[in-house]
C-alpha cells in the first residue's frame, strides 16, 4: 500500500503550516528533518520515502513514482541559450513519435518554458492530443508549406497548458507530398517559415520560443525531409522491441544523407526508449543494446507502457493534464527534465 507523503515545502513552511526549521513527524512512522535549503528539503523528502519491498515490480514502481513526484513538483527547467529545434522522427510506425512529441512539449511548458509543436504528420494526431482545432479549412502547416502563408497565421495556443503553442495539420496535408514536388526550394520551405516566425517574435517584443518540436510522418517523403532540414537536432523514440533496432539503422543512414546534402547542422542528440517493460528480457536487451551504441544520446529515463498515456488523446489531452500523477506522466516529465538539463551540461562543456 502506498503511503501519503507531504507536499514539497514552499516559502519556509511544510504543507501543514509548520516551519521548515522544525522536524516534521508524519503519520506513517517516518520523520522529515528540519533543513533550511529548498533543494536539501526536497532531497530529504525523497530519502524519507519508505523503501517497502522493492523486489516486486509493483512496489518498486510505486516507490519510484513517489520519489519522482516529490522531486519534480514545482520544478522549473533551465532555459536554453537559444531556441532548440528538435525533429522527432522514426521511419518505423507505432514507436511513440507523436506521443513523445506532445508529452515532452507539455512537460517542458509546465516547467516554465515556451514551446511550439509543429504537426507535420497528415494524420494530425499531435493536433488532437493538444486539443487544438484541425478541421478542414483551419489555417495549418499545409498553407505554410504549399501557399507560403506565414507560420504565425497558423499558430494556436494549447488550451490546457500555458506557454505551449501548436501549428496543426489538417486533412489537406495528405496531398502536400505531391504538390511540393513542383515547388521551388521544396526541401527548405518549413525551415524558412520557422526562422521568420522566431525572428519576428523577438522583433515584436514577445518572449522567444525555447523549444520547437516537429512531429513527422512514419515515412521518408518531402514532409519528413522538410522536418529534417528544419531541425538542428533529432530525437528518436525507440520502442523496446527487436524490429525497432532494424529501423534505427535505416533512419541513421537517412539522417546522414540529409546532413551531407541539405542540413550539415543536423545531429542525433537524443534517444528515448518507449513502451519499456522491465519484466521482459527482450526489453532489457534492447535497452542495453541501444545504450551500448549510443551512450551519450540515450536518456536514462524510459517510458513504460501505460494505459493512461493511451487514453489521454481520446480526451483531447496529453497525459500531463489528463493524469499528471500517473506513472506515464511522471516518466515523460522526467525525460523532459533530462532533455533540458542535458543541453545545459553540453553548453557548459563547450
Amino acid at each position: 500500500m502506498r503511503a501519503e507523503h507531504p507536499d514539497v515545502p514552499s516559502e519556509g513552511r511544510w504543507a501543514d503550516g509548520t516551519d521548515t526549521d522544525v522536524s516534521r513527524e508524519t503519520g506513517e512512522g517516518w520523520t522529515v528533518p528540519a533543513i533550511p535549503d529548498p533543494e536539501a528539503q526536497r532531497e530529504a523528502l525523497i530519502d524519507s520515502v519508505p523503501t517497502m519491498d522493492e523486489e516486486t515490480p509493483l512496489a518498486a514502481q510505486l516507490a519510484l513514482d513517489a520519489r519522482r513526484r516529490i522531486d519534480l513538483a514545482g520544478r522549473q527547467f533551465p532555459r536554453p541559450s537559444q531556441t532548440r529545434i528538435i525533429t522527432v522522427a522514426n521511419q518505423k510506425g507505432g514507436v511513440g513519435k507523436t506521443t513523445t512529441t506532445v508529452n515532452l512539449a507539455a512537460g517542458l511548458a509546465r516547467a516554465g518554458l515556451k514551446v511550439l509543436v509543429i504537426d507535420n504528420d497528415p494524420q494530425g494526431n499531435a493536433s488532437t492530443a493538444l486539443g487544438i482545432d484541425h478541421r478542414a479549412g483551419t489555417p495549418s502547416i499545409y498553407e505554410v508549406l504549399v501557399d507560403d502563408a506565414p507560420l504565425a497565421s497558423a499558430v494556436q495556443a494549447c488550451p490546457d497548458v500555458d506557454g505551449l503553442w501548436a501549428v496543426p495539420a489538417t486533412i489537406d496535408l495528405s496531398g502536400a507530398e505531391i504538390e511540393l514536388v513542383s515547388l521551388v526550394s521544396r526541401e527548405t520551405r518549413l525551415r524558412k517559415a520557422l526562422d521568420v516566425y522566431l525572428r519576428e517574435r523577438i522583433e515584436n517584443g514577445e518572449d522567444p520560443i525555447d523549444y520547437v518540436l516537429v512531429d513527422c510522418p512514419p515515412s521518408l517523403g518531402l514532409l519528413t525531409v522538410n522536418a529534417f532540414v528544419t531541425g538542428r537536432e533529432v530525437l528518436i523514440p525507440i520502442q523496446c522491441e527487436y524490429y525497432a533496432l532494424e529501423g534505427l539503422s535505416q533512419l541513421l543512414k537517412t539522417i546522414e544523407l540529409i546532413k551531407a546534402h541539405l542540413n550539415p547542422e543536423l545531429v542525433v542528440s537524443t534517444i528515448l526508449l518507449t513502451m519499456y517493460d522491465g519484466r521482459t528480457n527482450l526489453a532489457q536487451q534492447v535497452a542495453t543494446e541501444v545504450r551500448t551504441h549510443f551512450p551519450e544520446q540515450t536518456l536514462r529515463t524510459t517510458v513504460p507502457r501505460s494505459v493512461r498515456i493511451s487514453e489521454a488523446p481520446s480526451h483531447g489531452q496529453t497525459v500531463m493534464t489528463y493524469d499528471p500523477g500517473s506513472t506515464g506522466a511522471l516518466a515523460y516529465l522526467e525525460a523532459a527534465r533530462e532533455l533540458a538539463e542535458h543541453a545545459v551540461q553540453r553548453a557548459d562543456l563547450q
